[in-house]
C-alpha cells in the first residue's frame, strides 16, 4: 500500500486478468533500450512554453541511463499528418533534455534508412539519441510493420512511458513492442503511476467519492460518467453538458448549447445513478451572456433557469460554493472537465472555484487530464493535489473502462 492506502499493484482494466510488466523486471545492463515517450510539449516562436512532460518523463530515463547508455528515445510533436514541418522538429525539446539529464543528445532526423544499431555502437559514454518527430513519417499513425521494423531493429528492450499516447494503436505505441518478445517489453515509472491511481480511484474510492465531470458534451463523456456511476457516491455536472441535464430535468435553458439529440443518454445516467443510490448536482445558478462572446459581460442569473436570450457561459456562485462543500466532505474526488469557458477571465471563476476546492480538501485527489489539467494549472494549485494526469484522450478512454492497445501490449 501506498501512503493513502492504496494497492500498488497495477491491474490492467475490465476484461483483462495480468499484471503490467515494470520496468524494474527488465536486465538493461549493457543492452539497447528503445524508449517511448511523450514530448508533446508546447511550442512558442521555437522555445519550449511547458516542459512538464519532459520533466514528468526523467525518473524512467534516470533509471534507465544509470544501467545502459545504449538509448533512443523517440516521441510525437503535434500533428505534421505525415508531412515533415520545421515548426514541429523535436531538436528542440533535444537540447532541453541534455540539460535536465547532463548528457549528450544525438539529434538523429533520418533513422528510417540508416539501421539506429550503426548509431547506437558509436555512442560515447555520456551520449543518449533522440530521434525526429514519429508523425513526420505515414508508417506512425498508420501502425505500418515496415516502420515499425525499421524503429526496433537492433534493440534488446522497449519500455513505453508516454501514458498520453496508450490509447493509440500507432506503430510506436503497439507495433514496435509486438515485434519483441512479451517479456522484453515494459511500462516506465509515469505509466505505473497513472494506471495504478486511475484504477484505484474508478475501482476502490475511499468513500464518499465525489466525482465532478464537464466539458461541452455529454457524448464525449457519456462513457466516462456511465463508469464512474459504479462506485461514486456524489456526481457533480458542470461544463455546457450541464445545460443538457438542466434541459433534460425540465428548466429552461436560454440560447444555452444543448444536445437534442443526447436527451436519452441522460435518461440512461439518472437511470444508472438512481440504481446505484448515486446523488446528480446539477448548476442552481449560473454566469450567462448574450452571446459567445468573450467581451461580453457576465450576468448572474440566481436560479436554475436560464431566461431566454441568455446562454450559460459557467456555473454560478452559488453552485460553485455547494460543489465546493461537496469536495470538501469528500475522502476521494475526481475531476475531469471544466465548469465553464474557463479560457475567459468573466467566465473561469467556477472553474476555478473547483480548482481551489480540491487544493483544500484533505480527500485523495486526482485531475483526470485534459483541460482538468490546463485549469489546475491555470490556478496555479497544481502542486497541491494529488495526482495530476498527463493524458487527455487516454486518461478519457482509460476512465471508461476501456483496455488501451497500449497498456495490453505491455501486459504480462
Amino acid at each position: 500500500m501506498d501512503s493513502r492506502g492504496y494497492a500498488t499493484t497495477v491491474k490492467l482494466q475490465e476484461g483483462a486478468s495480468m499484471d503490467l510488466r515494470k520496468l524494474d523486471q527488465l536486465e538493461l545492463d549493457g543492452k539497447k533500450v528503445l524508449v517511448r515517450l511523450d514530448l508533446n510539449v508546447p511550442l512558442k516562436n521555437g522555445q519550449i512554453t511547458d516542459d512538464t512532460r519532459i520533466q514528468a518523463a526523467l525518473p524512467t530515463l534516470k533509471y534507465i541511463t544509470e544501467r545502459t547508455n545504449k538509448i533512443a528515445i523517440m516521441s510525437h510533436l503535434g500533428r505534421p499528418k505525415g508531412q515533415v514541418v520545421e515548426g514541429m522538429s523535436l531538436e528542440t525539446v533535444g537540447l532541453r533534455l541534455a540539460e535536465l539529464l547532463d548528457r549528450d543528445v544525438v539529434f538523429v532526423r533520418d533513422y528510417t534508412t540508416e539501421p539506429l544499431e550503426q548509431v547506437l555502437n558509436q555512442l560515447d559514454r555520456n551520449q543518449i539519441i533522440l530521434l525526429e518527430n514519429l508523425r513526420f513519417h505515414e508508417g506512425e499513425t498508420k501502425n505500418d510493420r515496415d516502420f515499425s521494423q525499421s524503429l526496433v531493429q537492433g534493440f534488446d528492450y522497449y519500455v513505453n512511458d508516454a501514458f498520453g499516447t496508450l490509447h493509440r494503436a500507432h506503430a510506436s505505441v503497439v507495433g514496435v513492442p509486438e515485434l519483441l518478445p512479451a517479456e522484453k517489453r515494459a511500462a516506465g515509472f509515469l505509466v505505473q503511476k497513472e494506471t495504478r491511481v486511475l484504477s484505484e480511484v474508478q475501482k476502490n474510492p475511499r468513500a464518499p467519492f465525489v466525482a465532478i465531470v464537464g466539458g461541452a458534451k455529454v457524448s464525449d463523456k457519456i462513457g466516462v460518467t456511465l463508469n464512474l456511476l459504479n462506485n461514486c457516491n456524489q456526481l457533480l455536472i458542470g461544463g455546457a453538458m450541464a445545460y443538457t441535464f438542466l434541459k433534460y430535468k425540465g428548466h429552461s435553458v436560454g440560447t444555452s448549447k444543448v444536445e437534442e439529440d443526447k436527451l436519452e443518454l441522460v435518461e440512461s445516467i439518472y437511470r444508472n445513478a438512481e440504481s446505484r443510490r448515486v446523488e446528480i448536482l446539477l448548476p442552481i445558478d449560473h454566469r450567462a451572456a448574450p452571446a459567445f462572446d468573450e467581451s461580453s459581460p457576465a450576468q448572474i442569473i440566481d436560479g436554475a433557469d436560464i431566461p431566454e436570450g441568455l446562454m450559460g457561459l459557467d456555473i454560478g456562485p452559488k453552485t460553485a460554493a455547494l460543489y465546493k462543500s461537496k469536495i470538501q466532505q469528500a475522502a476521494t474526488v475526481l475531476w475531469n472537465g471544466p465548469m465553464g469557458v474557463f479560457e475567459w477571465e468573466a467566465y473561469s471563476q467556477g472553474t476555478m472555484a473547483v480548482a481551489e476546492a480540491c487544493a483544500e480538501t484533505k480527500a485523495y485527489t486526482v485531475i483526470g487530464g485534459g483541460d482538468s489539467v490546463a485549469a489546475i494549472n491555470k490556478a496555479g494549485v497544481a502542486d497541491k493535489v494529488d495526482h495530476v494526469s498527463t493524458g487527455g484522450g487516454a486518461s478519457l478512454e482509460f476512465l471508461e473502462g476501456k483496455v488501451l492497445p497500449g497498456v495490453k501490449v505491455l501486459s504480462v
